[in-house]
């Protein structure tokens, strides 16, 4: 039996980054060997084993053969013949198929130390296109190594292209799909991912909506950048700078789906994009099994970002129907997750990245003097029902007109 270090530790150890997680390979051995000596088997499809005392994942060689499509159209052979080459040979980049034996010495059949020092992402072999899910992987590798300079090789883009063609990413599952999208919205810079899907040609068929933003153009004197695709990257960069909320950062880069159907005819203009993109995010948030609460402060930003822009000179009963629409009397962190979003798209914008946003201020105030009403004096005062709701809407009202007064004075 023989025991190494595989995979991000390996890698992150010789990056000097923290190593999160450790994960083992054991070599020569079977599932009885593994049992015998206390460890716990878990997982279905191949053997992985928990260490009695580390609680760390070992897991035995394997190989595995393509059987049909997607992440699951794979048969798995474990024995004690499978060596270690073979068990790194099936991994999808040369930076993450190295080894370490207990004493340090590293084992690298693919030339991933090479790779790490010329900052490439590149796969270990052709059996890397047996598997779509590994795009998703190598875009969300971008995302986090993007920092360090690495980039996709132009090898391992060109496999990519020719997976999307072959029609590999249609058979990707849901879960997994909005799984690396989770992860990869996490990372340092996220619009990487999606610059990197677009490469490939994965953009359109997994995220048509945001796709066909690219090439749609905008009025210059707002958006000095002109493309809406890469307004919404931009936003994306910026809820980044501001959150490290996912629903925030997915809120950004959904709120201009509605751009996509414009006419032609009415570029650059986007009258009602706030209201056309509403269908459009929930199309997405169903394809992939969105979290509620990220399709929900999505919704929310794009058909009601435009209100907060223009905060300066909406009318107090605006202010309250926004309110009203946000939900911000029992949810008031999530509005406020939902003012970051807009702020993101404010300063998504080539040139204006560091502008202030008074607006968003100006809607933080309205709430706070709408939440000061108390409903319980307003009932000692005999108000019920119907009547109640109706009188603290009208002290709301009141309350953020004399709010408003304030502070457009002192702005």
């Amino acid at each position: 039996m023989q025991i190494y270090l595989v995979g991000g530790a390996v890698r992150d150890g010789l990056l000097g980054l923290p190593v999160q997680d450790r994960d083992w390979v054991v070599v020569g051995a079977r599932p009885e060997d593994m049992l015998a000596q206390g460890f716990r088997q878990v997982g279905a499809d191949f053997p992985v084993f928990l260490h009695p005392d580390t609680r760390e994942e070992y897991a035995l060689a394997r190989t595995e053969r393509k059987q049909g499509h997607g992440y699951h159209g794979f048969s798995i052979y474990s024995a004690p013949d499978v060596t270690l080459e073979e068990d790194l040979r099936r991994r999808d980049l040369t930076i993450n198929a190295m080894a370490q034996t207990p004493e340090g010495e590293l084992v690298d059949p693919f030339g991933g130390q090479r790779d790490l020092d010329n900052k490439q992402l590149r796969h270990v072999s052709p059996a890397f296109s047996e598997d779509p899910l590994r795009i998703l992987r190598i875009a969300r590798f971008a995302a986090r190594f993007a920092v360090l300079g690495f980039e996709v090789a132009p090898e391992t883009m060109q496999l990519m292209q020719d997976m999307v063609a072959a029609g590999e990413v249609d058979h990707l599952v849901a879960e997994r799909v909005w799984q690396e999208t989770q992860r990869a919205l996490q990372e340092r810079q996220p619009r990487v991912f999606f610059d990197v899907l677009r490469r490939c040609g994965a953009l359109a068929v997994l995220f048509p909506e945001l796709d066909a933003l690219f090439g749609v153009p905008q009025p210059p004197e707002h958006h000095p950048e002109i493309d809406t695709g890469e307004h919404s990257l931009l936003c994306l960069e910026q809820a980044c700078r501001l959150s490290d909320a996912t629903d925030v950062r997915f809120a950004a880069l959904m709120h201009d789906l509605g751009k996509g159907l414009t006419p032609q005819a009415e570029w650059p203009r986007h009258i009602a994009h706030e209201t056309r993109g509403l269908p459009l995010i929930r199309q997405v948030s169903e394809r992939w099994k969105v979290p509620n609460e990220c399709r929900d402060l999505a919704l929310l930003t794009a058909q009601y970002h435009t209100h907060v822009h223009r905060a300066g000179e909406l009318r107090p009963e605006t202010y309250l129907k926004v309110l009203d629409a946000g939900d911000a009397w029992r949810r008031p962190d999530r509005f406020e997750r939902f003012l970051i979003a807009c702020e993101a798209d404010a300063r998504g914008r080539t040139g204006l990245s560091d502008r202030p946003y008074p607006q968003a201020n100006l809607f933080r105030a309205a709430l706070q003097a709408a939440q000061s009403v108390n409903p319980r004096a307003l009932m000692e005062e005999g108000f019920q029902g119907k009547a109640l709701g109706e009188a603290i809407q009208r002290e709301r009202l009141a309350r953020i007109t004399e709010t408003l007064k304030t502070q457009r004075k002192t702005s």
